[in-house]
């Protein structure tokens, strides 16, 4: 169908005659044809009167809610794998929050004895303490210190513990630092 030039008012005319008695466009006066004039001439118009029935509304649960009661199947049905699950649950091992520390001990100077100085920090042990490799790192005017790593479960030994019962062995450390510390 053509209209025309639509910028003069003869086009717009001819195109506002045509759209007068078309109901799909909106804010335009029209007539309601049935459905059978847009579609298939066999079915029937159960539109009414273009207001919606809010029964039909209620029947759809697009949302799952829970306003009605469970059946008894199902409840026991959700109660049953309710318990599958937190048998599952309960045989998974926890994980262990554990960290790799690095520690520089320090002695007091180069005389120290650093052989005797390692056996007493290794023979620190507590649950959840592993030590690691060890060695001996120049510092300075023949004074080493020595490096030693350990794994720590972190819910049972601390830096502060660790540092506590190192510098306890005042006759060999003069301190305590922490070189690296990472989770694993």
């Amino acid at each position: 169908m053509g209209f025309g030039d639509l910028k003069s008012p003869a086009g717009l005319q001819v195109l506002n005659d045509y759209l007068a008695d078309k109901s799909y466009i909106e804010g335009l006066p029209g007539v309601k044809k049935a459905l059978g004039k847009y579609g298939p001439v066999d079915v029937e118009d159960t539109t009414g009167s273009g207001a919606t029935d809010s029964k039909d509304d209620d029947d759809i649960d697009l949302f799952g809610s829970d306003d009605e009661e469970e059946s008894e199947e199902a409840k026991r049905l959700r109660e049953e794998r309710l318990a599958q699950y937190e048998s599952k649950k309960a045989k998974k091992p926890a994980l262990v929050a554990k960290s790799s520390i690095l520690l520089d001990v320090k002695p007091w100077d180069d005389e120290t004895d650093m052989a005797k100085l390692e056996e007493c920090v290794r023979s620190i042990q507590a649950d959840g303490l592993v030590w690691g490799s060890s060695k001996l790192v120049p510092v300075g005017y023949g004074i080493k210190k020595l490096q030693i790593q350990c794994v720590v479960e972190d819910d049972k030994v601390g830096t502060d513990m660790l540092e506590e019962q190192i510098t306890a062995f005042e006759d060999y450390v003069q301190s305590m630092d922490v070189a690296a510390f990472n989770k694993i």
